[in-house]
């Protein structure tokens, strides 16, 4: 399965569709996510349910790729459908506050609050987005990208580090490990990490995500890599103040 989404910050697209399922017992909220599901273009509801046994008895049949769960009702909660559709990544939608540690206890992606807004309906799509990504990249040596050559096969192995580009900063300029460029059109830092494995790169400034690979010393705020320029000089990287904790986590 491969999910490819591309947001910008006063919109939500989806350049191929994701597919959900809706559960709530109460037909009023049931309708109203199911009308909030509807206005983003690219997400498609698949079924609406508004019984859990009904949801249990169907779901196998269905092709869908995330579910959007209440939590408090008759015969079986939230969690009890959650456990049965483990492999899926659930979100949860409910009035109440009180179960928001148990769901992230079994790994919910998100914990809507009612009523639930679009925005915050956005939210919880990006994060099931990338949650997706997440789980392709970790099976997939590979990602498929637009390039200003076309659509481009890319594998994780060939890239030594990403910069934002000069012409244009929403395209992403990547260095692979032949000394050779390819241009990324129109791609988010946070969009190329959800694809990138989560193990292998880390975002280390404003302007750049490296390997860990090419990491050969580091201080309080430069990165020397094992990289070398046309000097045969060692390359480095400024290491933002912002991004320290995370890059010296990958290293603990």
């Amino acid at each position: 399965m491969s999910i490819t989404l591309t947001f910008r910050s006063d919109c939500m697209r989806i350049e191929k569709t994701l597919k959900c399922i809706l559960l709530d017992d109460e037909l009023p909220s049931l309708r109203f996510l199911k009308m909030l599901c509807e206005q983003i273009p690219g997400l498609e509801v698949v079924k609406a349910f508004n019984d859990p046994a009904v949801l249990l008895k169907e779901y196998k049949s269905l092709n869908f790729d995330f579910c959007i769960l209440d939590i408090e009702m008759p015969q079986f909660n939230g969690f009890d459908v959650a456990k049965e559709l483990e492999d899926y990544p659930i979100v949860f939608s409910t009035a109440y506050k009180q179960y928001a540690s148990d769901a992230f206890d079994i790994n919910a992606v998100d914990y809507m609050r009612k009523p639930i807004s679009l925005s915050r309906l956005q939210q919880a799509v990006l994060k099931v987005e990338q949650v997706i990504n997440s789980r392709s990249a970790e099976s997939s040596p590979f990602a498929q990208f637009n390039t200003n050559k076309g659509r481009a096969i890319l594998y994780f192995s060939q890239i030594n580090y990403v910069q934002i580009a000069e012409v244009d900063s929403r395209d992403k300029t990547v260095f692979l490990g032949d000394g050779s460029t390819i241009l990324l059109k129109n791609i988010s830092f946070d969009k190329l990490l959800a694809l990138l494995p989560e193990q292998d790169f880390i975002r280390i400034n404003k302007k750049e995500i490296i390997a860990l690979k090419i990491v050969k010393f580091f201080s309080a705020d430069v990165i020397t890599s094992s990289l070398v320029d046309e000097q045969d000089a060692a390359i480095l990287f400024s290491l933002g103040e912002s991004y320290k904790k995370s890059f010296l986590e990958k290293f603990a």
